[in-house]
Parts: C-alpha cells; sequence; structure tokens
C-alpha cells in the first residue's frame, strides 16, 4: 500500500509530538474503533454524523439507505472528513488547567465514491458486519437481492489521514507538583455485559462464541 504523505490539511501544528502519518499505525486506530463520525456540508450548514464503518485495505466503507441526505451528498462527491477517537484514560492533573485524556484518533479527508460492483458491495457489507463482530456474517443472513438494492454503500480513500495519540501521566507545572492533590490516569476500556436474547428468539440457541467470547481493544 502507498504511504501516507502528509498535506497541509493534515500536517500537525498544535503538539506535533503527538501525532503519527504511520499508515500502521493510523489504520489500528481505524480497526479498533466501533464507530466513526463523517463530516461533511449540506447547503452551507455543517453535519457530524455518527456511523459503523470498516476498513478494507485502504478504503474505508460506509453503507445507508439511498435517500439518506449524507449519503447522497457523500456519493456526489462533496468533500468529507471522517474522525475515529478511541478514549484509554481520563489524566487527573494537580492543576485544572493540565486536565486532558489519553486518547488514538484518526482524521480522514477525501471525497468518497459510490461502490457499484454488486460482488464488492456484498463484499463491504460483510466487511461491515465482521469489522462489529468478527465471525458474525458467518452466522447471520446475507443481504437479499432486495436489501442489496436500497442500500447505498460508500468507499472514502485513506490517503489523507493523520493520527494523533496521547498516553502517560499529567503534565503538571513543576511547581504544583508539591500540591496535596492526588494525580494520575484512571484508564478506561470498553467491556461488555451479559448477552441479553432476543425475546422471539427459538429455545435452546446457544449463545455462538462470537458473542460470548467478544472482547474489543487492547
Amino acid at each position: 500500500m502507498k504511504p501516507i504523505v502528509p498535506t497541509l490539511r493534515t500536517t500537525h501544528r498544535r503538539l506535533p509530538d503527538r501525532g503519527s502519518h504511520e499508515r500502521d499505525v493510523i489504520e489500528a486506530i481505524l480497526d479498533e474503533g466501533l464507530v466513526c463520525h463523517v463530516g461533511f456540508a449540506h447547503e452551507g450548514q455543517p453535519y457530524v454524523i455518527p456511523m459503523s464503518y470498516a476498513r478494507m485495505g485502504d478504503r474505508l466503507v460506509l453503507h445507508g439507505a439511498p435517500g439518506s441526505r449524507l449519503l447522497q451528498e457523500l456519493g456526489a462527491g462533496a468533500p468529507v472528513c471522517v474522525t475515529v477517537t478511541l478514549l484509554d484514560g481520563l489524566v487527573l492533573a494537580r492543576s485544572a488547567m493540565h486536565h486532558s485524556v489519553n486518547y488514538r484518533s484518526v482524521v480522514l479527508l477525501g471525497r468518497a465514491s459510490a461502490v457499484q460492483d454488486e460482488a464488492e458491495k456484498r463484499a463491504a457489507l460483510r466487511a461491515i458486519v465482521e469489522h462489529v463482530v468478527p465471525g458474525r456474517s458467518a452466522e447471520a443472513r446475507p443481504p437479499s437481492e432486495a436489501e442489496l438494492g436500497a442500500t447505498l454503500v460508500l468507499a472514502v480513500p485513506i490517503e489523507e489521514a493523520s493520527a494523533k495519540v496521547r498516553a502517560g501521566p499529567p503534565k503538571d507545572d513543576e511547581e504544583d507538583h508539591a500540591l496535596p492533590c492526588w494525580a494520575g490516569v484512571l484508564p478506561l476500556s470498553l467491556s461488555t455485559g451479559t448477552p441479553v436474547p432476543d425475546p422471539r428468539l427459538r429455545p435452546g440457541t446457544p449463545v455462538p462464541l462470537t458473542v460470548a467470547g467478544y472482547r474489543r481493544g487492547r
């Protein structure tokens, strides 16, 4: 795959030491995230919409109803900004002004294109399901022809992108280290609860390992 080359729009100006344009760093964050936020403008009004997604090689794929204002705009070639953020901890400093969060994030800029080929479209929808729950596409019914026709799939090339990462303890001013205030990091992680069966589940249907053993994150 092509290396990701910094552009004027993706060059880190604030705290550049936290930034990265390494493809493996960017892809690892995209692969771990579950929700992206898609920003676009419609008739001069900015909108930011949360969506599920998947990475397919060097493309990010999205899906939805063809009547969606978001997908209509992006399918017509409107510029798009996609972000994914992972929260790893609350950084509690001695000073209120130095409180922060440990995080990993990606900003992706570009233009989307519609996926027209039926096989490619099915592969993209399968990838989105697999991104959310690995192994699930082998258990669930695939999209019917009608469902496939009623779904628009868009692909955004992962070309103009950047990552930013904060890790570690708080960065207090030297004179604040003597203050009698606890400081440190409160780790955050995504965890799963006990699976809740559908009330109409057939009696005796076991919980599959893809659900019972589901884990996300590091």
